[in-house]
């Protein structure tokens, strides 16, 4: 072999060609290097990166990359929904899990948001400390002693996670009792929800609207308990959806089809079978397995995007003073139902609008 190749040597150098064959030969090998590289790409999926919230009903997103048959989706989980959107319209991510209130306080502040699919709905519960003596729903009490703490000079303190979904029930809600969220109670704000229990143990509050599953534990550790289910308002259940931006649809449609895809699969399989969903609960936020199936008693899966009541919380928010302008009709304009009727074969009249 060592003749061979010395005897090759020889014969380049001696050849007038020898430079030209040497380039040639090398370029032929990166080109064949390049051809293999350019294939392997072809066969590697396209990538999207969705962000979700930490909550019982965004958790089940943990499960949506395993469903994406052709793009490879990376979740990223954060502390809140309003967290999610600020990576979204950063561009640190394709798409998002969000509220209602998140798209539509987005659209308030110009953000560039496009909503492609529901995700899960509820979550919401209103809970008063332990020894309360305010019942379940016992509304004409709670006005009793708001109106008392008013005579005492003392402030009658409400908490939620403010930008979240039980923040815009919550103050809904009141409003439609006759109470003002503005003026009547002083709101607390405790950006995580994981801290709720332990402000309402400590007595820093009054009342708290949480999310699940925080809620649940809340009732279940003693702590709270049940006031009321927070729905009796514009918003109704509503709390998630599927956004995006729009230079991601016009850059990459296939991907976000095949997103909303995974997402009407994970709604399927949640109405079917929880227990994949109570494992994401569990390993997201740490709370006991019992605790993550009682959350789920007020979580309701549906992928459909329901335009009337989008209008009507947009006009809700301007009303309480959430958002500055009344963007309802560019929520509606936004509201994009093609990909789940590609996905699903169903008309839009049958998916929310």
């Amino acid at each position: 072999m060592f003749i061979w190749e010395n005897t090759m040597q020889q014969q380049v150098r001696k050849s007038p060609f020898g430079l030209s064959f040497k380039a040639a030969a090398l370029a032929t090998l990166l080109a064949c290097t390049a051809l293999g590289a350019g294939s392997a790409l072809a066969q590697a999926k396209p990538k999207i990166k969705l962000a979700y919230a930490k909550c019982a009903h965004c958790m089940s997103m943990a499960m949506v990359p395993a469903l994406a048959q052709n793009v490879e989706i990376e979740g990223i989980n954060f502390t809140a929904g309003s967290d999610a959107l600020t990576a979204l319209v950063s561009k640190s991510v394709d798409i998002a899990q969000v509220t209602y209130l998140a798209y539509v306080s987005g659209l308030d502040k110009g953000f560039d948001l496009v909503a492609v699919s529901g995700q899960v709905n509820g979550g919401s519960e209103m809970l008063v400390g332990k020894d309360s003596k305010l019942g379940a729903d016992d509304w004409a009490g709670l006005k009793k002693l708001i109106a008392q703490y008013k005579a005492e000079g003392k402030p009658f303190r409400i908490a939620a996670s403010r930008g979240n979904a039980q923040d815009l029930h919550m103050r809904g809600e009141l409003a439609g009792h006759g109470i003002d969220p503005s003026k009547d109670v002083q709101f607390i704000n405790i950006p995580n929800p994981s801290d709720h229990a332990a402000a309402l143990a400590r007595g820093e509050v009054e009342l708290i609207c949480s999310v699940e599953p925080f809620a649940s534990q809340i009732r279940m550790t003693g702590v709270g308990k049940h006031f009321a289910y927070p729905y009796d308002q514009a918003a109704g259940r509503l709390t998630n959806l599927i956004v995006t931006r729009s230079d991601v649809i016009k850059e990459h449609p296939a991907e976000v089809r095949e997103t909303v895809a995974a997402v009407v699969k994970l709604v399927d399989g949640l109405q079917k079978d929880k227990q994949g969903w109570i494992n994401s609960i569990v390993k997201g936020t740490g709370l006991d397995a019992k605790i993550a199936t009682e959350a789920l008693n007020n979580a309701y899966p549906d992928y459909r995007m329901y335009r009337t009541q989008t209008k009507a919380i947009a006009a809700m928010m301007k009303d309480l003073r959430y958002v500055s302008s009344d963007v309802s009709a560019l929520a509606e304009k936004n509201m994009d139902y093609s990909f789940l009727m590609s996905v699903t074969g169903k008309p839009k009249t049958e998916l929310g609008y």
